[in-house]
């Protein structure tokens, strides 16, 4: 007996040392805790974010002005293309989650397309600076494309779209994931991880908007693109420095196979009456979830209909195995149900992307139209999205270290607000940063009429003025951006933890496609009968304020939407239990880990 529990005892504390929700390292085996994960992996994902971030702005933060003098578009034409391609960057995550979540795994999804990313940016550097590939300039505004010139960049372009959509749904997750949510010491930094995330991400927009910008409109664009190429290069070696002390999630299958499997199971049963007693439904008896890497789910009661996909017939079980596209087990029925849980709110984000979309967009149009001028010192116009990313510098550490532990005393809150209030005081602040925008339109067109500036290339107006606008935009992106992030994250069932990362990736791709529908019917509509329309070339002419106060007025209406939403919203109850298979090498003993943890 002694030398039984001698075994035991010794066993337990081997089994400490390890991960505790199915984590395994580089080589396949469990994750050790105290050689893996935690802040000691995640200096190598934030260095990878920050350097891709930095090729990813320093690309697209002028990107309108290019189209417009480099490739000779129309103002609206060069608007419409932007948002054209931003919101492919931000469709294309659905893609690279897929293959993370169903076969490759977070890990090499992120490898393989930051490769992709790195020979989209090469060629785009290329188009920019080999005689021949690039644009022909007369002078530095006077330049014409040719067909196929236009075709390497946007080919170039569309690469690098493919290539962020492996890594932006996978690399907040993946940070995520080095946190063990079974071990309260390490549970309560992920929370943290969030927001010092998102602060990397604005440090690299920090240089994008300001030197590479600069270099962009003084010095040349083959250096513009080519110093972002270096950077995501350099991503890609931070990334695969980390290698041995990252935590891995295994991929689960996919889930979309899962999904269609409760739809096609519940459609067949559809005429069959739900029984009374809900606890007949279909669940595999062990602990453990069927889904690889998954938590059990509680059973709820919304969207009940799909339930019938777990209703168990004796022509079920005729056969050893069950068919999972005849019966489903009720954890699978509530991944299903979990998504369409997240949808609702998931839609609102897309007016907050529209507005945020334009600080990449009409802000630049707007500020290329000030005085640009201090001294004998040009001010690129894109670059005052600078105080964007300052702004988020600044309230980062100010909603970690001080708003949080505040709230927390009146909410109770371990997070200080819940990840639904946090979103909706975005949504809120983007309201006064588009009131702030079409404000200074007015007085800027103001100053046009009496002084008969119309055509001026710069109006003496000094482009500072835009400051609020952007200051106003970054603090939005700090309550609402990474709370979706931390909400989607939170949220997701376990095993689509990517799939759901990339869902809530496409609000900014649809906004950006809002935006370019937008504009298109606004220009329709505001230039018939020969009238310069809303947003002429020269905006000195056009109602620039008019746009600004129609995506104030959506965003009070969405704002209106999400607060009915959020109350109808009910959190996800996992119940289940991760486990994975232990050997002690000294007395052959296998045991099991549980996970049966609340995210809330």
């Amino acid at each position: 007996m002694t030398e039984t529990a001698g075994v035991y005892s010794k066993f337990e504390t081997e089994e400490d040392v390890y991960t505790k929700d199915g984590t395994v390292d580089y080589k396949n085996n469990p994750a050790n805790k105290n050689t893996t994960g935690t802040w000691k992996a995640c200096p190598y994902i934030l260095g990878n974010e920050c350097c891709e971030r930095l090729a990813y702005y320093g690309m697209s933060t002028n990107l309108v002005l290019y189209f417009k003098d480099n490739l000779n578009q129309h103002s609206t034409t060069a608007s419409k293309n932007l948002s054209n391609w931003s919101g492919t960057c931000y469709i294309t995550p659905l893609i690279g989650a897929f293959v993370a979540d169903a076969y490759l795994g977070r890990y090499w999804t992120i490898a393989i397309f930051s490769v992709i990313y790195v020979i989209g940016m090469t060629l785009l550097t290329i188009s920019a600076s080999v005689s021949g590939l690039r644009p022909t300039c007369v002078s530095k505004e006077d330049c014409y494309a040719t067909t196929t010139q236009s075709a390497i960049t946007f080919l170039a372009l569309y690469l690098v779209a493919l290539g962020t959509g492996g890594i932006k749904p996978c690399v907040s997750s993946y940070g995520a994931d080095q946190f063990d949510d079974v071990d309260e010491r390490e549970k309560k930094h992920k929370s943290s991880f969030f927001n010092w995330f998102y602060f990397t991400i604005n440090i690299g927009a920090l240089i994008a908007s300001s030197v590479l910008v600069w270099i962009q409109d003084n010095v040349g664009w083959g250096w513009g693109f080519g110093i972002p190429a270096v950077a995501m290069a350099i991503a890609v070696g931070s990334f695969f420095s980390g290698t041995r002390l990252y935590r891995n999630q295994k991929p689960s299958g996919s889930p979309l196979t899962r999904i269609c499997q409760v739809i096609v199971a519940s459609w067949n049963k559809r005429q069959l009456p739900l029984p009374t007693d809900r606890s007949t439904l279909y669940e595999i008896a062990d602990n453990d979830s069927a889904i690889v890497g998954s938590r059990k789910l509680d059973h709820t009661k919304k969207f009940s209909f799909l339930d019938k996909a777990a209703m168990q017939l004796e022509s079920d079980h005729l056969k050893e195995s069950v068919d999972p596209w005849r019966l489903c087990t009720v954890t699978q029925v509530e991944e299903f149900k979990a998504i369409i849980n997240l949808l609702p709110i998931w839609a609102t984000g897309i007016v907050f992307s529209t507005v945020y979309g334009q600080m990449g967009n009409l802000f630049v149009l707007q500020g290329s139209f000030m005085d640009i001028n201090i001294n004998k010192f040009k001010i690129p116009p894109a670059s005052l999205s600078i105080f964007d990313t300052l702004s988020v510098i600044f309230w980062v550490p100010v909603y970690d270290r001080i708003i949080v532990p505040v709230a927390r005393k009146y909410t109770g809150n371990k997070s200080g607000l819940t990840q639904l209030q946090r979103m909706g005081t975005g949504l809120v602040i983007s309201i006064f940063a588009m009131l702030a925008a079409g404000t200074l339109e007015v007085v800027r067109l103001g100053i046009v009429k009496r002084n008969n500036y119309y055509d001026y290339e710069h109006m003496p107006m000094t482009i500072f003025w835009q400051v609020p606008q952007y200051f106003l935009i970054g603090c939005a992106e700090v309550f609402t951006f990474i709370g979706q992030l931390e909400f989607f994250y939170q949220q997701a069932p376990d095993s689509m933890r990517s799939l759901c990362s990339a869902l809530s990736l496409t609000t900014v791709a649809l906004g950006s496609y809002l935006s370019s529908l937008l504009v298109t019917i606004v220009t329709n509509i505001s230039t018939k009968g020969g009238k310069p329309g809303w947003i002429p070339d020269n905006l000195n002419r056009g109602q620039l304020q008019n746009f600004f106060w129609l995506l104030a007025i959506m965003s009070v209406i969405n704002f209106g939407a999400f607060l009915l939403i959020s109350h109808w919203y009910t959190y996800k109850k996992p119940v289940g239990t991760i486990s994975i298979k232990l050997k002690d090498n000294d007395t052959n003993i296998s045991s099991e880990r549980r996970l049966a943890n609340s995210d809330q």
